[in-house]
């Protein structure tokens, strides 16, 4: 039975991450400035180790002297909002208190140390990035991905022998069981939508696209009564909120890696933990509800191959936001327009997820 309490358990958190994260930011704003943490050289290379000359064109002005690691905001309110609430259920145990509490081993702790595991290493890559010198200076595209594909593999045994899951829901046909595969599936789903981080790059993109999918996965878990998931997600919500606040254009800062390793991670593990654990299709609709990130990854993976095996580009300039922007968008048009994308898929996913 839904009552006022639930409700509150998880529309609170969200309004506390999101105040939490507006109190810190301008201690957090004035840090960047003071110590200059943005590229030190304007640009990017591309894979194939060639200038990025269309993208460079693009971003000489903002590639330097705007911060990164603004996704600090998100994953430390979102922290200290969670730890918050618990240590208070903790301290001073009343029943109000008690039923606040939302960091649970059944739910949320996977989700959350995916969090903030992701977001320190890709807080070391920002940090590596702004205090060299030469463009691309972070960590090495493979160690991030072994970081990633670690956590993915760590989450999948967890689930399959501490929670029993082996296998993905599916509508009509039940549960499709995998046995130990499903370990490496986990893993591939979670490195998927890591490269989706390949979103952020315009002012207010990345932040609006990452709140319309956690606020979608919020009513799903809801929906399944999974109350400790739904606060989780709708504290993210709420502190992606106050970062976007100060993301909008013109941008205070940008999310970096330090936003998207740590949201891409969680991401994917809650979609799992609203599958056959909940007895939902969270990871069914994934790729709908998320089809902002699956669209921008396929772009690159598209502009990838077709550049190898037919020697042209498909896009002027990939991932596919920077290709619309290339043909003379605004960069505020192509970010609205996929915020109003991002919101009619996310719309469609949860819609399927409750009626199937």
């Amino acid at each position: 039975m839904i009552t006022i309490g639930v409700v509150a358990k998880i529309f609170i958190p969200a309004v506390l991450a999101f105040w939490v994260g507006i109190a810190f930011t301008p201690i957090l704003t004035n840090y960047l400035y003071k110590h200059e943490m943005w590229k030190k050289k304007a640009g990017k290379i591309t894979s194939d180790g060639k200038e990025a000359s269309i993208f460079n064109e693009l971003h000489k002005e903002r590639e330097v002297g705007i911060p990164r690691m603004g996704g600090i905001v998100i994953w430390l309110s979102s922290a200290l909002t969670i730890i918050g609430i618990w240590l208070i259920s903790k301290l001073w145990p009343t029943e109000l208190t008690t039923k606040m509490d939302f960091l649970s081993r059944d739910q949320t702790w996977i989700p959350f140390f995916a969090l903030i595991f992701g977001s320190l290493i890709g807080l070391i890559d920002d940090y590596l990035e702004v205090k060299n010198r030469n463009q691309n200076g972070g960590l090495p595209l493979k160690n991030r991905l072994a970081v990633v594909i670690t956590i993915g593999l760590l989450s999948g045994l967890w689930f399959f022998l501490k929670l029993d899951i082996s296998g993905i829901n599916l509508p009509g046909w039940g549960i499709l069981q995998m046995g130990w595969l499903f370990i490496p599936f986990f893993a591939l789903v979670t490195l998927a939508i890591y490269s989706g981080g390949v979103i952020d790059g315009l002012d207010g993109l990345a932040g609006g696209v990452f709140a319309i999918i956690f606020s979608a996965y919020t009513i799903i878990a809801f929906s399944l009564g999974q109350y400790n998931l739904a606060s989780f997600s709708a504290m993210l919500s709420g502190s992606i909120l106050a970062f976007l606040w100060f993301n909008i254009p013109p941008a205070r800062f940008y999310m970096s890696e330090t936003g998207t390793m740590g949201l891409t991670v969680a991401l994917s593990i809650v979609a799992f933990m609203t599958d056959s654990l909940g007895g939902g299709f969270g990871i069914l609709v994934l790729p709908i509800i998320a089809m902002p990130l699956v669209a921008t990854s396929l772009s690159n993976i598209i502009q990838l191959f077709s550049k190898k095996f037919r020697g042209k580009k498909v896009f002027l300039i990939a991932p596919i936001h920077h290709h619309f922007e290339a043909l003379g968008w605004p960069a505020y048009k192509v970010t609205m327009r996929f915020w109003v994308m991002g919101i009619i898929f996310a719309l469609i996913g949860v819609i399927l997820a409750l009626i199937w």
